[in-house]
């Protein structure tokens, strides 16, 4: 059974599906996850921490999705996780926000001003920067063979293809993946050539 919290956040999620996040009373979200309003400011005092934990929580599920990826072969492990960024950035606003740093009009905004009596709404989302170096570097980290800016690529190119999409692909993203797989293999199949293939001594001399 979800928390208190999780049923609020789900709550809001589902009003920000229905309407822009300016319409969302907090109201209307207590009402949805059937808790009391004071509930609701218990947990999150007002509705700019109720948007800052919303987008935290995108942040967060869009990263255990990338985790999730790189249970993927080791090969695979770079195209695995710019699939899922394209899908996740394409189908869930918020994460698409996150990641470019554009916000379309209705969406909540992180906001990282101090608060001026003192309180902390909790810790705010990552930049878009910061969110996708900390990718990058889980990627490279589970790539053998992969340099981080390899990986950049590869993330930076799904990216591209969320906001200018491939002609003519289809539902299984199959001419973005290329793309993506034709920028983030070489690196691993010429180390592999490397320590696999004959050497120069060996493998260079002409059979007598």
């Amino acid at each position: 059974m979800p928390t208190a919290r999780q049923a609020l956040l789900e709550a809001a999620h589902r009003a920000l599906a229905d309407r822009p996040w300016r319409a969302v009373r907090m109201v209307d979200v207590a009402t949805l996850a059937d808790v009391s309003r004071q509930t609701l400011y218990n947990e999150f005092g007002t509705k700019g921490g109720l948007a800052g934990a919303l987008l935290r929580q995108a942040a967060d599920g869009y990263l255990a999705g990338v985790d999730r990826a790189l249970t993927a072969p080791a090969p695979d492990r770079p195209a695995a996780v710019a699939l899922w960024t394209l899908r996740a950035a394409r189908q869930d606003a918020l994460v698409r926000a996150l990641l470019t740093g554009h916000w379309a009009e209705g969406l909540p905004r992180p906001d990282r001003r101090p608060d001026p009596r003192g309180r902390t709404g909790g810790k705010p989302p990552p930049e878009p920067g910061e969110l996708l170096a900390l990718v990058r570097d889980r990627m490279a980290a589970a790539s053998p063979g992969v340099t981080a800016g390899r990986c950049e690529t590869g993330l930076r190119l799904a990216l591209s293809c969320v906001i200018v999409p491939v002609p003519g692909d289809d539902v299984t993203d199959s001419r973005a993946l290329r793309l993506v797989r034709e920028a983030t293999r070489p690196v691993v199949l010429e180390r592999a050539a490397g320590i696999s293939g004959p050497s120069r001594t060996a493998g260079g001399r002409s059979p007598r």
